[in-house]
């Protein structure tokens, strides 16, 4: 391990010419219509984690209600994910089956 420690840094011109770097796709977070999650519910988990207004977070709500479903957010992967893990933690343990998928 001393070896690799002690060797110089090649760093050249070259570095920036050669790494290129790549926006990682995004996802959309979409949530799903059941008969048993209330609307306010709803509203509150898009204003605390998805960090919407109040407004946008009604709006929201509605189309999920009447279209069946609707796209709540686009973030890269991993953030999605998160979000995704945290509302459903959130439902969960306040008894709701609300359906939040990364699609």
């Amino acid at each position: 391990m001393s070896d690799f420690i002690n060797q110089p840094l090649n760093i050249g011109s070259g570095l920036a010419e050669t790494t290129s770097i790549e926006v990682p796709p995004e996802k959309d977070v979409v949530f799903y219509n059941d008969d048993f999650t209330t609307m306010e519910f709803v509203v509150d988990v898009l204003v605390s984690v998805f960090n919407k207004s109040h407004e946008d977070a009604e709006q929201l709500m509605i189309t999920v209600h009447q279209a069946g479903s609707a796209v709540v957010g686009t973030y890269t992967y991993d953030v999605a994910v998160s979000r995704t893990n945290l509302t459903r933690s959130i439902a969960k343990k306040n008894g709701f089956p609300l359906r939040v998928e990364v699609e």
